[in-house]
């Protein structure tokens, strides 16, 4: 293969969708993952329609077998040069203090936040270590630097995952791989709505009298790190919106 091969979770909406697009654009060729198989075929088609060469895989990643079965799936001449992994494939749920908190909603957090990121990057890093180089991206969250009420357990998974950033790139180092940790804050995509399980006014209450990132800012960063010379690693990428100075700090214009 002659492009590029970039492997994305949770490419179905909001940053991993944007990131499918924008790689598109800068030449790689994609695996797009997803548990929602109508919304990873109609990705597929807009994409493979500019030119990109497209392969969609309907996992759950939170499925550990599952997980092995579908990057097993994948051509060898895909399997074997996959250069970008994003792991982006994430979620809240709830907004409840701990000692009220729905033990359901807390596994949904740390079975797809935490446990499906090792999952796919389980079956990946040895695959980029074969080939002596790969660039393993995982999306974090300003709620892996920070805590905030109603945030416990979510905030526990992106801590986690910023300490499996470093974690990785101390194992992997001496085997050519980067890894850089992406740590948004406020970004306006499906997010808050799962987060508030549908309720769409609260979902948009959230993001009342300032302007958010919108997942393409994020993906243009995402872009950035991956086209970086070699010997260049972006080990970890905060990125806030202009009104947004730390979890808790916002700036809102009520005229706005």
């Amino acid at each position: 293969m002659n492009n590029k091969v970039a492997l994305i979770t949770g490419a179905t909406s909001g940053i991993g969708e944007a990131t499918a697009e924008v790689l598109a654009g800068a030449g790689f060729d994609l695996v797009i993952t997803g548990r929602r198989e109508e919304r990873l075929r109609l990705l597929e088609k807009r994409l493979s329609g500019d030119g990109t060469r497209v392969i969609p895989l309907c996992f759950d990643v939170r499925e550990r077998e599952e997980t092995r079965r579908a990057i097993a799936s994948l051509p060898s001449p895909w399997r074997d040069n996959i250069e970008v992994l994003v792991n982006n494939a994430g979620l809240a749920v709830g907004t409840r203090p701990l000692q009220e908190g729905i033990a359901d909603d807390w596994e949904r957090m740390i079975d797809t936040n935490i446990k499906g990121l090792l999952h796919v990057t389980r079956e990946v890093a040895p695959l980029m270590i074969g080939n002596g180089r790969g660039h393993i991206l995982n999306i974090a969250s300003i709620a892996g630097k920070e805590v905030y009420p109603g945030g416990n357990v979510y905030c526990a998974t992106k801590h986690a995952v910023d300490a499996l950033s470093r974690g990785m790139r101390v194992d992997m180092v001496s085997r050519g791989i980067k890894v850089t940790n992406i740590a948004p804050g406020m970004v306006e995509t499906e997010f808050s709505v799962v987060r508030y399980k549908g309720d769409e006014r609260a979902a948009a209450n959230v993001y009342a009298g300032l302007k958010p990132l919108d997942a393409r800012d994020v993906a243009e960063v995402i872009l950035f790190a991956v086209t970086r010379p070699a010997h260049v690693c972006l080990n970890d990428v905060v990125i806030m919106p202009t009104a947004q100075a730390s979890a808790r700090d916002v700036h809102r214009d009520p005229g706005a």
